[in-house]
């Protein structure tokens, strides 16, 4: 069964991610193939001009990577390439020539944090079950599809590191605040306020932030 469906309104592709028989969304070998294959197609189809990822799980958007596939994995040299996969996925997001945005609501955790920061725009539910971390040093992991890298671009330095190295998540309103999220919205309204921004981010482009950190 599909982990997507797409639904377009008015030039924006909403690309909902709602894994089957799962409580949480969790990225696996087979969604990632299944959402690049779909990156491409929106690529190609010109009536998409911007695309908004939400989840349809009721209080999670991402909750990370699939943990069996880490344990499956049987030599360092298998762990490299999953890590190298996961950030060329994320380059393609962050590459990608329309806006992407990611409407988010619950828990966008590791990998899904690390998607989030991949696209140009991030919105946030203003719900105390929505909380945005990176959990994986949890696991005796760093961040390994980009996290470590654009987190501290976008918040700085010290900031990030207290994410990264605590492995702590924060909640939409602390990471508002930081800058990790551009705008916060009631629950009910996440999916026309993210529309909107889409809509918005095609006539204006998407907006220039200054660089925290190295």
């Amino acid at each position: 069964m599909s982990t997507f469906t797409v639904v377009e309104e008015q030039g924006v592709a909403v690309l909902t991610i709602d894994q089957p028989g799962s409580p949480v969304n969790i990225l696996n070998a087979a969604t990632k193939a299944e959402f690049e294959a779909l990156l491409e197609q929106f690529r190609s189809d010109q009536a998409v001009r911007a695309v908004v990822i939400i989840s349809g799980k009721r209080d999670n958007f991402i909750a990370g990577a699939d943990i069996e596939e880490f344990v499956a994995l049987p030599n360092q040299a298998a762990a490299e390439a999953l890590s190298r996969d996961g950030q060329a996925i994320m380059d393609r997001v962050a590459d990608f020539p329309k806006p992407i945005l990611a409407a988010v609501h619950g828990s966008c955790l590791g990998g899904g944090l690390e998607l989030a920061l991949a696209c140009d725009y991030r919105l946030a539910t203003n719900h105390p079950k929505t909380q945005l971390g990176l959990p994986e040093v949890q696991l005796g992991i760093l961040p390994g599809a980009g996290g470590c890298q654009r987190l501290p671009r976008l918040i700085g330095v010290r900031a990030a590191l207290d994410i990264i190295l605590a492995g702590k998540s924060e909640r939409a309103a602390k990471a508002f605040k930081l800058g990790l999220v551009d705008e916060l919205v009631p629950p009910p309204l996440l999916r026309s306020v993210a529309l909107a921004a889409a809509r918005r981010l095609i006539e204006s482009g998407v907006p220039r932030r200054p660089r925290r950190g190295a």
